[in-house]
């Protein structure tokens, strides 16, 4: 069963990304996605979730009212395919490996290749992290266990990220960057596998708040590949 609600006190990404998070966090919602651009909440549930009930969990500045309870029309996020959604994602996939081939075509090296991926790989994704850093830390609370338990760490992670890329580039203690990615990418794949075995419809901060991803398969692939490249890399190193 779908509902909108219209919420009003939205100002940025931060604000959605806060709402977003409390509405999935109520036991009666099975799924919530929140547009700024509309101010509208759709929220999916077995049954009908009370207005007061939203209302009592939102912050004093947002006002709450309904706007219309549909059993059977896809929502907009729905109609728009998947394949669409993510083309982002695989296009600068696409510009991280085509770079990482570049800089190692002349003296071809497969270790080289994946540093290198790796190192551009948290470049690149800490960079849209800082392109809305105050609603990152909301939108990564939703999936990511360490997050949701420390807050603290989703401030810190862009810089995580930032820091293990250029370990990464300059090949700075290797080792010690590739057991923290294993560590890392490891904690939030388990909370990206429990979002989508709970099909929960949430965004994907991977790409952080300025560019709106779903939550999808896709995630867990492009975590599975670093932690993958990490853990063999990690392998050669002691083999």
């Amino acid at each position: 069963m779908k509902q909108t609600y219209i919420i009003n006190g939205m100002t940025c990404n931060g604000c959605k990304s806060k709402v977003e998070y409390l509405l999935n966090e109520l036991d009666a919602v099975t799924a919530a996605t929140v547009n700024l651009e509309t101010a509208e909440a759709t929220i999916e549930a077995p049954s009908l979730v009370p207005l007061e009930l939203i209302d009592s969990i939102l912050p004093e500045k947002y006002t709450v009212q309904e706007a219309s309870v549909n059993l059977f029309q896809p929502s907009k996020t729905e109609e728009k395919s998947e394949l669409k959604q993510l083309f982002p994602l695989f296009l600068i996939f696409l510009y991280i490996t085509a770079a990482s081939i570049l800089m190692n075509v002349r003296f071809w090296d497969t270790e080289d290749f994946m540093l290198d991926f790796m190192g551009l790989f948290y470049i690149v994704f800490s960079f849209f992290k800082f392109l809305d850093y105050k609603g990152f830390p909301n939108s990564f609370q939703m999936y990511d266990p360490l997050a949701k338990q420390i807050p603290l760490y989703a401030w810190i992670y862009p810089f995580l990220e930032v820091m293990l890329g250029l370990m990464f580039l300059f090949r700075f203690e290797i080792p010690i960057a590739l057991i923290a990615t294993i560590v890392i990418l490891g904690i939030t794949t388990i909370g990206v596998t429990k979002a989508l075995l709970d099909k929960k419809t949430i965004q994907c901060a991977c790409l952080g708040t300025a560019l709106k991803l779903p939550m999808t398969k896709a995630t867990f692939i492009e975590n599975s590949i670093m932690l993958v490249m990490a853990i063999w890399m990690l392998i050669n190193i002691y083999a």
